[in-house]
């Protein structure tokens, strides 16, 4: 994708009457208030730090064909297009024609006509306007790739749940051993008279529950299935992603470096869009204030009949200058002045509330990857202990020391632990996907370096 005419270019404004748009007072802070620091944003394909090669495939073809990325791209090809064509209004325009006259009575008359007309760009309204058209382009570029990295995050997020699902569903079999294998004990002992036969029913319901869950977790796949292909531009059905039988949950394997504030600034493609946006609108004032002064118009023509011998003679030319001077448009174009810096204060306030948001985004990503972090941690332990009392509580059971209750209660408590162990794994996993979204971290793909194969299956 081409990149267009650099932001500081466009500050420039093209004549003395064409006002700046409002500057932003909006101070921004040396560092983060959070413990952790924000990963630097230039070091190759973020997704990369997952090392996993389903996700590559997967991202990379989205960025290709997803049919949000295909609009923006040919949103960006029309403002490129316009902001070509505005440079016409700098030169004269001439066109040609022929006319075909049938008096009665008479042989037909043909006659060829050139015409011309210009208007000098006095006082800068078609500089101005070609700035605008070049801001609108670099709007579009910029709004190209924040689809782009949109839709990397979008990818990146689903593919995380999908790989939760699959952990999900590794663990329920898990589970169902381990239910299956309390049932047989119990039910053992029942029939040597040891236990009564509402500890097998309660054995039995506690497996039956897990069970059921079974469907839930194939429908919850199918959904995120679904939703990639729709991301690779794709119909629903046509992506196959194959099941990962051990329950892997992508982790973030790079960790975190040391980044600046400026990083948003120089990434976030919305915020560089918002400020492309503010740099239109004081062009735009510009058109605006130009329109309150004279305008100069050329123009002229010159026609001659076909089928005379003498076309010097029958030639007509004329030349024609218009100088347009507003004298009472009852405050039209004073408004439309008014107009113009409303929207550009309009402009800023997106511009710095695009910040602000780009802030708070990798504020908050920073917060959760951090708790997110500790909780694992706490989970994991949490997990240690619960197989622990577990594995000594059926043991007692065995021996008629220990109530079923008790068994069951271990068995809920180590399956719900390992539960929240899968899904805190996630949530780190998110939360890394997260903050390189909020960075708006690159994700254009070099040309030649586009690997990706069909996924369609």
């Amino acid at each position: 994708m081409k990149n267009s005419l650099p932001l500081f270019l466009l500050s420039v404004s093209a004549c003395a009457i064409g006002p700046d748009a409002p500057r932003s007072n909006l101070t921004l802070p040396e560092a983060y208030t959070t413990a952790y620091s924000a990963p630097k944003t230039d070091e190759g394909l973020w997704w990369d730090g997952f090392e996993d090669a389903q996700l590559d495939k997967l991202i990379r073809t989205a960025i290709n064909d997803n049919l949000n990325v295909v609009a923006a791209d040919a949103r960006l090809r029309a403002a490129e297009a316009i902001a070509r064509a505005q440079v016409s209004d700098f030169f004269p325009n001439i066109d040609g024609g022929i006319s075909v006259q049938f008096p009665e009575g008479s042989a037909p008359q043909a006659a060829t006509s050139l015409s011309a007309g210009w208007s000098p760009d006095i006082f800068g309204a078609q500089r101005q306007a070609l700035y605008l058209a070049r801001a609108n382009a670099v709007s579009a570029s910029a709004s190209a790739r924040n689809a782009r990295r949109l839709t990397a995050s979008a990818v990146a997020a689903t593919y995380v749940e999908l790989r939760r699902t699959d952990a999900q569903v590794a663990l329920l079999r898990q589970s169902l051993d381990l239910q299956q294998q309390t049932l047989r004990i119990v039910t053992l002992r029942a029939e040597a008279g040891l236990a009564a036969d509402l500890d097998v029913q309660r054995a039995a319901g506690d497996l039956a529950r897990t069970q059921a869950q079974s469907g839930p977790f194939t429908e919850a796949r199918t959904r995120a299935s679904n939703a990639l292909a729709a991301l690779s531009g794709k119909t629903p059905g046509t992506v196959q992603i194959e099941a990962n039988a051990r329950g892997t949950i992508p982790s973030y394997k790079q960790g975190l470096s040391e980044g600046v504030p400026a990083d948003l600034l120089r990434n976030r493609p919305d915020v560089q869009a918002a400020e492309a946006n503010l740099v239109a609108a004081g062009q735009a004032i510009g058109i605006q204030m130009a329109d309150l002064l004279p305008s100069l118009n050329l123009s002229g023509f010159i026609t001659s009949p076909l089928g005379t011998d003498d076309l010097a003679f029958g030639a007509f030319s004329r030349a024609n200058a218009a100088l347009n001077v507003p004298l009472l448009d009852a405050g039209r174009r004073w408004a439309e002045v008014r107009a113009a810096r409303a929207q550009a204060d309009e402009a800023l306030a997106l511009y710095e509330q695009a910040i602000l948001t780009a802030f708070q985004d990798v504020e908050n990503s920073l917060v959760a990857i951090q708790a997110a972090e500790e909780r694992l941690s706490d989970l994991d332990d949490a997990v240690s202990a619960s197989e622990i009392a577990f594995d000594q509580l059926q043991a007692l059971y065995t021996e008629g020391l220990a109530t079923l209750i008790d068994v069951l209660d271990a068995q809920r408590q180590l399956i719900a632990s390992r539960e929240a162990y899968t899904n805190s794994e996630a949530s780190v996993a998110q939360a890394y996907v997260n903050l390189y979204t909020a960075l708006g971290a690159p994700v254009e793909i070099a040309s030649g370096d586009d690997q990706s194969s069909d996924l369609a299956g």
